[in-house]
């Protein structure tokens, strides 16, 4: 073998071999979202992926197949685990059933945030990055109050689904902020006081917020406001009220601020929503994975990513943007 043959091959086993040394070093951080279909979760994999990328960091990737699939969050731990993730993102579908599995990661070293959604106990993870969700709440309740001008409230609730942080604090926030008896945020319990006509669960799904709004008018026909869970359910429960010719005589108020769900405001489908920034929690998720690889050091308690209010009318007293403000802020997007 010729001498400059014997140097490139040296070359390329070197050049081999500090890719591996790369690899070796490059942090392994897990995300885990509740679903891949909802916009919500589809930005947050965005803002992680993007974050990853420019850091330099292998990320991967899993999900439920739907919102409470908490069987396949445990899967996907247990995934991540084998495969090297040392910090591990979640927004869990199961606050309780979730936690076991979460100790056995940190028993085992990794750090686990939580986005978006708290487990139950807060203290099972390391941290949260996650909205005020019971501000959130109570920032439509505010605006919708605002909005019937003092007419008799008969509402219907297009919930999440029984048990969930998430569903019961925008729930119990939202008829705190309408001035009705309410349980505090601490609370997984639903309120119901006797404005509230109709509750129905609807998981977040647009199909199922609009068969929730469906068996809600059939119960109580003179429902005028409509809050719901998220985006999708309310673009279900829109089309329930349009069928039913109501689109115009029913106020609906949401959370999230998603792309569409303020194209939906601005339309004048969804009169107001809580905006919440998922790409932020994510990235941030990523930033507190890569510090804990390079220092060893922890992220701990809560933190809060904001929430902003976003209307289609302005109503005196109540702090709000507009929808043109919601696009260009809509879950992150600068």
């Amino acid at each position: 073998m010729s001498r400059t043959l014997a140097v490139t091959l040296s070359a390329v086993a070197l050049a081999a071999l500090s890719q591996f040394a790369a690899a070796a070093d490059q942090p392994v951080i897990g995300l885990i979202t509740k679903t891949e279909t909802n916009p919500f979760f589809v930005k947050m994999k965005e803002g992680a992926t993007a974050a990853a990328k420019a850091q330099n960091v292998k990320l991967l990737t899993a999900a439920g197949k739907q919102d409470g699939d908490n069987a396949g969050q445990v899967t996907a731990i247990e995934n991540m685990m084998a495969a090297g993730a040392k910090t591990i993102l979640i927004t869990p579908s199961d606050a309780k059933a979730i936690v076991p599995a979460i100790k056995k990661a940190r028993d085992k070293g990794v750090m686990v945030i939580a986005l978006d959604s708290p487990t139950d106990p807060l203290e099972a993870v390391d941290a949260l990055f996650a909205t005020d969700n019971y501000k959130a709440g109570a920032l439509i309740g505010q605006y919708a109050k605002a909005s019937l001008g003092g007419k008799p409230a008969r509402i219907a609730t297009l919930d999440l689904f029984p048990g969930h942080p998430v569903g019961a604090q925008r729930h119990n926030g939202f008829l705190k902020g309408f001035g009705l008896a309410a349980n505090p945020a601490t609370s997984n319990e639903l309120s119901k006081p006797a404005e509230v006509v109709c509750m129905a669960d609807s998981f977040g799904d647009q199909a199922k917020g609009q068969t929730a709004m469906e068996n809600c008018l059939q119960k109580n026909p003179d429902i005028n406001l409509v809050y719901t869970i998220n985006e999708p359910a309310a673009a279900g429960a829109y089309k329930a009220l349009k069928a039913a010719g109501k689109e115009k005589d029913v106020l609906i108020v949401s959370v999230d601020g998603g792309c569409q769900g303020v194209k939906d405001v601005a339309a004048g489908k969804i009169a107001a929503t809580s905006q919440q920034y998922p790409l932020k929690m994510a990235s941030m998720g990523v930033d507190a994975g890569v510090q804990y690889a390079k220092t060893g050091k922890k992220v701990a308690g809560y933190t809060d990513t904001g929430v902003t209010l976003i209307a289609g009318k302005v109503v005196p007293g109540v702090d709000s943007k507009d929808a043109q403000t919601g696009l260009n802020l809509c879950w992150g997007k600068k």
